[in-house]
């Protein structure tokens, strides 16, 4: 792999990374019809919302059950990830994020809103996997899309805005770490009475990525883990191997 050679890929001092989009003009979404939707979390109700300008479909799956003392609902904004939602994958949290939110979100009612054509944080999922081989040659999440040329966020809440204003969502609880999500629906005229962390357990495969969100990304994280070294996976060591 060629890794790009505008810039080192290497953080400077009180630099923060790239991110695009960060000023948020809603988009006009249409939703279509409400269905129920039994899940292993329990029974929800699901409705799929169409983003007029990029013409990308989003879900949102909402708890039949209101808010209980009078409190703001709770909603997660969950970026589409293949690897981590579909397979399982170790390399991300974001299988086992979605997970919680969907179990906090029958528990406590609220709405997650999974958006879709976000996928390595709005890359793709081929520049995805081209990030994890960089990764896997010892960059980090941060480095790897730069040496890519890529932002290292290019996700738009543009039409998730919308929805939210759509559902009469306008004050909620973000199921969240990331604090760009907050500031950005709040330019968005969506008001975050709360941050809930989603914490869920580290693993040996995923610690340096969620150590690099948090130091570099700014990421709300309890983390205690210590960082293990990434193994480098050499042309001779794969020769090796298939011997």
């Amino acid at each position: 792999m060629t890794a790009s050679v505008a810039g080192n890929g290497h953080h400077q001092e009180g630099q923060r990374p790239e991110r695009t989009g960060s000023g948020v003009v809603p988009h006009p979404v249409s939703g279509g019809p409400v269905v129920q939707l039994p899940t292993a979390f329990g029974d929800f109700v699901a409705q799929a919302w169409t983003d007029q300008v990029t013409g990308v479909e989003h879900l949102a799956v909402s708890s039949p059950n209101p808010p209980q003392d009078g409190r703001a609902p709770l909603v997660r904004l969950h970026s589409e990830c293949l690897t981590g939602d579909v397979f399982g994958s170790y390399r991300c949290d974001c299988g086992e994020q979605l997970a919680y939110a969907l179990e906090l979100i029958q528990e406590q009612g609220g709405t997650l809103l999974y958006l879709r054509g976000q996928e390595g944080r709005g890359i793709g999922l081929a520049n995805k996997i081209k990030a994890y081989a960089l990764q896997e040659a010892g960059f980090d999440t941060v480095e790897a899309n730069e040496q890519l040329g890529l932002p290292v966020d290019a996700r738009s809440y543009n039409a998730a805005a919308q929805v939210l204003a759509e559902m009469g969502l306008h004050e909620v609880r973000l199921l969240s770490n990331n604090p760009d999500k907050q500031n950005r629906l709040a330019r968005a005229g969506v008001k975050v009475v709360e941050m809930v962390p989603t914490e869920v357990p580290s693993r040996d495969q995923n610690i340096r990525y969620l150590q690099t969100k948090k130091d570099r990304m700014e990421h709300r994280l309890l983390l205690t883990t210590h960082v293990a070294p990434v193994p480098v996976t050499t042309p001779d060591t794969f020769i090796h191997e298939q011997d």
